[in-house]
């Protein structure tokens, strides 16, 4: 049995790896297509953070502060244009958008890993390659680092999005548009005076003209290019090292065959031991009976019933089979007892 199942382990180690690697593609492969369920439940989360983030920052947002900050900018002007509003505005939203982008971004990609990690535990192959190696072959590592990778790489790109955030729309301004519109209106509102009230009372129609520029950016964001950039990330990342894990653990076959020697050996000091308690409790039995036995025939033998006397157990000898037990007389069966031709009086 040991040659055998050390022939088959080279074999065993090749298709665990091809196991892995089949079931990380396939894993990806499902939140390409939108068909993994728990990830469509946190990117939907995600969008819904991005969205409900605007109308907080947009409600909140204060022309006010705004104003301060560009006049402070320029010392010599005691006015600001409300060109300078929007220009605080637009990088106030894009900033405050990216750092939600970003930690959801983090949340996903923690579940989404969390997840995986647990599918590989429950997978048959992963049992058998902690049995082969006593541990995971480094999996569970790799995976960890892989998504370290991945977060590191949805947090660059988070700010590369939210950066273009700052520039307006490519039809912001363009003829016939509400969006333009809008801006005139406010511009008529705000060239009422040269200080701050008249600014400040257009924050209303700031804000609208705000939601008109940035609702459109964070839609194509969430809806379109993101979810592109993640599903790339996954796919770049996760399966080149899938394909180098499963290497790595056909690799790992000195290890397994140590182990497995060690392991066979284990259990069969375990077979052997167990036999032995076996072999004791059917030793006790056939002297229990026997002795009851001899009993009863001795009475029945007194009330002179020799036709009816029990039979005595003592014509079969169970030799446990340790390494020594093995002789050219003796032959061990499957539960590692030898039967022997001996006759015995027990």
């Amino acid at each position: 049995m040991k040659a055998q199942e050390l022939q088959h382990l080279n074999q065993q180690l090749q298709q665990i790896g091809r196991e892995f690697s089949e079931q990380i593609k396939e894993e990806v492969n499902h939140v390409i297509n939108n068909s993994c369920d728990a990830f469509e439940a946190d990117f939907k989360q995600l969008q819904s953070r991005m969205i409900r983030r605007l109308d907080e920052l947009l409600d909140t947002f204060s022309v006010a502060y705004a104003y301060r900050r560009a006049t402070i900018s320029h010392p010599r002007n005691a006015t600001a244009p409300l060109i300078a509003i929007l220009v605080e505005a637009f990088y106030y939203l894009a900033n405050q958008l990216e750092d939600i982008l970003v930690e959801s971004s983090q949340q996903v990609i923690a579940n989404y890993f969390q997840q995986l990690i647990e599918k590989i535990r429950k997978s048959e192959y992963y049992h058998q390659l902690y049995r082969l190696l006593d541990h995971d072959g480094g999996i569970e590592q790799e995976i960890k680092t892989v998504e370290k990778v991945v977060t590191q790489a949805l947090v660059s790109a988070a700010s590369v999005e939210c950066d273009r955030f700052v520039r307006e729309s490519p039809r912001f301004y363009d003829e016939g548009t509400f969006s333009i519109y809008q801006f005139r209106q406010t511009l008529l509102q705000t060239s009422q005076g040269y200080d701050a009230e008249s600014i400040v009372e257009a924050e209303p129609a700031i804000r609208q003209l705000l939601k008109l520029d940035f609702e459109p950016k964070v839609s194509h964001t969430i809806r379109k290019s993101f979810r592109q950039t993640i599903n790339q990330i996954l796919k770049t990342q996760l399966i080149p090292m899938a394909n180098q894990q499963a290497d790595e653990i056909l690799q790992q076959y000195p290890q397994a065959r140590a182990y497995l020697e060690k392991t066979l050996e284990q259990e069969a000091e375990e077979k052997i031991a167990n036999n032995r308690r076996l072999l004791n409790v059917v030793a006790e039995n056939i002297g229990a009976y026997n002795s009851a036995a001899s009993s009863i025939n001795s009475c029945l033998q007194a009330m002179q019933l020799s036709d009816h006397l029990l039979p005595v157990i003592g014509n079969t000898e169970f030799i446990y089979a340790t390494p020594a037990s093995f002789d050219n007389d003796g032959k061990s069966d499957s539960n590692g007892f030898v039967n022997s031709d001996k006759v015995v009086e027990v």
